[in-house]
């Protein structure tokens, strides 16, 4: 399955080890995974303008058989990748820190809510569009 995750950016790449650690987990679980911040950007050695940036996001979601959001941080951004794959039937998965406050609005529209400690806690549920 190709799992999109969407994770809050930071320019200083502060939660790339977030990143490869929640990346690493999805392909230990026979998955292959897309992030924006390392696949599309190689970690801020690409730049895009913000239109380019979200078509190029939006064809990788379209692609993809699942969304993984990442939500212990919230971001504008997060909302905007998850509410579109909602609208596009492809399955919304939500994970965050344990502790982390999860929104009313991203749970409505989850199809899997779950909390972690380590990475291997992340476990994703085999559903296809």
């Amino acid at each position: 399955m190709k799992i999109y995750l969407g994770i809050k950016f930071h320019e200083d790449n502060s939660n790339k080890e977030v990143i490869e650690g929640i990346t690493n987990r999805i392909n230990e679980l026979g998955h292959s995974s897309y992030c924006v911040a390392k696949d599309l950007e190689n970690w801020g050695e690409k730049q895009y303008s913000a239109q380019d940036l979200m078509t190029l996001t939006f064809d990788e979601i379209d692609k993809s058989d699942l969304v993984l959001i990442e939500f212990s941080e919230k971001g504008v951004g997060l909302g905007i990748e998850a509410g579109y794959a909602c609208s596009k039937n492809i399955p919304v998965h939500i994970v965050a820190k344990k502790g982390s406050a999860i929104s009313n609005t991203i749970k409505g529209i989850a199809t899997h809510l779950s909390f972690y400690d380590k990475y291997s806690d992340i476990e994703i549920k085999d559903q296809l569009k």
